[in-house]
């Protein structure tokens, strides 16, 4: 199978392509920045770098000719109206390159109106995704176990900083768990088609995910709830916040993982011992 990875040199995207890679899928990389250490790291393990914007619908039916199927993802950090417009644009050329399968990477509850900007923005190119006509399925991650790293790294591995209270309990998935379920829907398309399925690995509070780094790395790891504040995480991030306070995500982990019990799902505890986010343990 020849598959078209959008954000390659991404995180998320990243997963998906090395994932695939891995499992002896042809690889096309769809990426603005060809000449990037990512994109070279791509090419070297033999898969075929596209340059090109998802802005321009014209490149993105250019990469996606004859490809089997397209992995599809929007940057939200130019703010919500340009991440719908790059999404709309690129349906638009996977529409003209006759895609047969395309995987859009949401967030899980984009449906359930939370009024989160980059929640919205998904939202509404998940509506652009069924108008369109093109076989697709919808997968929505919830928060990622990779996303504390920073936070983690600035304080040597010692403090586990939030903007959440100790007693929520945050749903988490990580990264490279949604490479191997994208390959899944992937390589089982007729299961899918058509579905939004939100995925999770794990939940558990801001203390029990810093005792678990604690136990995995033998050193003390501490919780600090900090403030949710929009000077410091920008509004749409710190109206996240806010709501995984207040709401959270609803996924049925249990449900999920048995549904796709070949997934290989990460608990906190195991994704932080197979590398995680502890600096120096990877």
């Amino acid at each position: 199978m020849e598959v078209l990875v959008v954000g390659a040199t991404g995180r998320q995207g990243g997963a998906v392509a090395r994932e695939l890679g891995s499992c002896g899928h042809a690889v096309r990389a769809f990426t603005r920045h060809p000449d990037s250490d990512a994109a070279r790291e791509l090419a070297a393990a033999g898969m075929r770098v596209h340059a090109g914007d998802l802005r321009d619908a014209d490149s993105v039916a250019r990469a996606a000719k004859g490809a089997d199927a397209v992995f599809l993802m929007a940057d939200f950090r130019a703010g919500p109206g340009e991440e719908v417009r790059a999404g709309s644009c690129a349906l638009e050329g996977l529409r003209a390159a006759g895609v047969g399968h395309v995987v859009y990477s949401s967030v899980a509850s984009a449906d359930r109106r939370t009024g989160i900007p980059h929640f919205e923005s998904k939202r509404w190119i998940e509506e652009l995704l069924r108008r369109s006509g093109l076989p697709h399925t919808v997968v929505a991650p919830v928060f990622f176990m990779d996303n504390p790293k920073p936070s983690l790294a600035a304080t040597g591995g010692t403090v586990l900083a939030m903007p959440l209270a100790e007693t929520t309990v945050l749903q988490q998935v990580a990264v490279r768990d949604i490479g191997a379920f994208v390959r899944h829907v992937l390589e089982h398309p007729d299961e899918v088609v058509g579905e939004r399925i939100e995925i999770a690995g794990d939940a558990l509070t801001g203390p029990q995910a810093a005792a678990v780094l604690s136990c995995v790395t033998g050193r003390p790891v501490r919780y600090q709830a900090i403030p949710a504040c929009p000077d410091r995480f920008g509004p749409d991030i710190a109206a996240m916040f806010a709501w995984l306070d207040r709401v959270g995500y609803q996924v049925d982990i249990p449900a999920l993982h048995a549904r796709f019990p070949g997934i290989g799902w990460h608990t906190f505890e195991a994704w932080a011992r197979d590398g995680g986010v502890i600096p120096g343990s990877a």
